[in-house]
C-alpha cells in the first residue's frame, strides 16, 4: 500500500484536472519541510526533513499549505507507543522523551509493531501533528476549484459514515495518515471546514484536537446549566476546553489542576480550584458541593484517582473521559456504578457536527485560544520535550 509519503505527483489537480490561475499562483516547488516519524520511540525518532515530496491530492481531497498545527498528547502517545495494551504506567516525563525501550518506566522494549489508539499499527515513515489550520492551495478531483484560498480548520477524524455511528473513525491524522508538522498536508475535502476569523493560524491551530475532544465529552454527558462538572487535567489542552465549552453551557465547573496554575484556571471560567496535590478528593469536593456530589465528571487523567471520581458522582451522575496519561490499569468498585445508576462514556470519535460547533464557536468568538508558545518545524523535538514537563497552561504550536 502506498503511503502518503510515497505519493509523487507530476502536478497538483483541480476538479477539472489542471490547477485554477489561483492555485498556480501559490503552488510551491514539489518538495516541502517536515518533520518525519520514523518508528516508535523517543525524540530521536522525530527527523527533520527538507526532501519531502508534497502530498498530491486525490479524488476528494485538497491539499492544504499548513499554517500551524498544534502538539497534543496524542503525538506523544502515538511516537512512544504508550497506546500499546502492554503499557501500563502513566505517562511520565521520562517515558515522554525516551520512549519504552530508553525509559525506567517502560514494560518492556518494543519494535515499530506496538499497537495505536485502534489496536492496529502505525506504519513508518510518517508525519504525525493532527490539529491544523491552513489554506486551501489545490484540490483533488471532484472538489470544487473554488475551494482553492479557503481558510480552514481540518478535523482530524477521517470516518467511514456508513460504519456505526460510534465506530466511524477509520483514520486519525498523524497516526493512520500523515499529519500537519509538514508544510502541506493532503486531506479529504470534508475535513478541511472552512473558518471565517481575526485569529492567527498560530490560535487556530489550539482548537482542533482538543476542543473537539472536550465537546463530545460534555455532549454525551449531556451537561446541562444550572449542574456541576468537575474536571481533571483541567491546565492541559483538553482540559482548558472543557472549562470554557462547561461554562458556556451554564454549569458550575469545579477544576483539578497544579496549585501553581489556580489564578489561569480561574480566569478560564473555574468556579472553584482543588489542587491536584490535595490529599483527600473526595473531602475536597464535599467541602464545595456537600454530600450530593457533582453531576459530571469529565477525566482527562485518568490513573489512582478514578475510583474517588466515581464515588463523588451524585446517584445518576456521568462519568466522561477521553485520556489516562496518569495511568490506564485502575481498580473500579463495581458497586458505584451499579447502585448509583452511574452513566460512562469513552471518547475517541469525536461527530463532524461536534467539529463543526467547534467551528462556530471560535467564528462567534465565544472560545478563546490558550496559546501558551508557538515553535518551528526544527524545534518539533524540544516543544514535546517541554510538553511531557506539564508546566504549561493550555497549547504549544507549530509553525512551519
Amino acid at each position: 500500500m502506498t503511503t502518503d509519503l510515497e505519493r509523487r505527483g507530476e502536478t497538483m489537480k483541480t476538479g477539472s484536472g489542471l490547477m485554477s490561475e489561483t492555485a498556480q499562483a501559490q503552488q510551491a516547488p514539489n518538495t516541502m519541510r517536515g518533520v518525519v516519524l520514523t518508528g516508535h520511540g523517543g525524540l530521536d525518532k522525530l527527523s527533520f526533513r527538507d526532501d519531502l515530496i508534497i502530498p498530491e491530492p486525490g479524488a476528494g481531497e485538497v491539499l492544504v499549505k499548513v499554517g500551524a498545527c498544534g502538539v497534543n498528547n496524542t503525538d506523544i502517545n502515538t511516537r512512544t507507543g504508550w497506546y500499546d495494551r502492554v503499557v501500563a504506567s502513566e505517562l511520565t516525563e521520562d517515558f515522554g522523551v525516551s520512549g519504552r525501550e530508553g525509559s525506567a518506566d517502560a514494560p518492556q522494549p518494543t519494535g515499530d509493531d506496538a499497537a495505536s489508539w485502534n489496536t492496529n499499527t502505525v506504519t513508518f515513515p510518517r508525519i504525525s501533528g493532527a490539529a491544523t489550520a491552513g489554506t486551501i492551495v489545490a484540490v483533488g478531483d471532484g472538489v470544487d476549484p473554488s475551494r482553492v484560498g479557503e481558510r480552514v480548520l481540518v478535523d482530524p477524524c477521517v470516518r467511514d459514515t456508513s460504519l456505526p455511528k460510534r465506530a466511524q473513525l477509520v483514520e486519525y491524522l498523524g497516526s493512520e495518515r500523515d499529519g500537519g508538522f509538514a508544510e502541506y498536508i493532503a486531506v479529504p475535502a470534508e475535513n478541511a471546514l472552512s473558518i471565517s476569523s481575526n485569529l492567527s493560524d498560530a490560535e487556530l491551530a489550539t482548537f482542533p484536537c482538543s476542543y473537539d475532544t472536550a465537546e463530545e465529552m460534555l455532549a454525551r454527558a449531556e451537561l446541562q446549566a444550572g449542574e456541576t462538572v468537575l474536571v481533571t487535567g483541567a491546565a492541559g489542552g483538553v482540559g482548558t476546553a472543557l472549562l470554557q465549552l462547561a461554562h458556556i453551557r451554564g454549569a458550575t465547573v469545579v477544576a483539578v489542576a497544579s496549585a501553581s496554575k489556580e489564578q489561569r484556571i480561574r480566569s478560564l471560567g473555574a468556579d472553584h480550584f482543588i489542587p491536584r496535590e490535595t490529599d483527600d478528593l473526595e473531602s475536597a469536593v464535599r467541602d464545595i458541593c456537600g454530600d450530593r456530589g457533582v453531576d459530571v465528571v469529565a477525566d482527562v487523567v485518568g490513573g489512582p484517582a478514578f475510583g474517588s471520581l466515581l464515588k463523588i458522582l451524585r446517584r445518576g451522575g456521568r462519568y466522561t473521559t477521553a485520556g489516562a496519561i496518569a495511568g490506564p490499569l485502575e481498580t473500579i468498585d463495581l458497586r458505584d456504578l451499579i447502585y448509583k445508576d452511574l452513566e460512562m462514556y469513552g471518547i475517541t470519535c469525536p461527530t463532524s457536527e461536534t467539529f463543526r460547533r467547534i467551528v462556530s464557536l471560535v467564528e462567534s468568538g465565544e472560545l478563546k485560544p490558550m496559546l501558551e508558545q508557538s515553535f518551528s518545524l526544527e524545534q518539533l523535538g524540544e516543544a514535546q520535550a517541554q510538553f511531557v514537563k506539564r508546566q504549561h497552561v493550555g497549547k504549544f504550536v507549530i509553525v512551519p
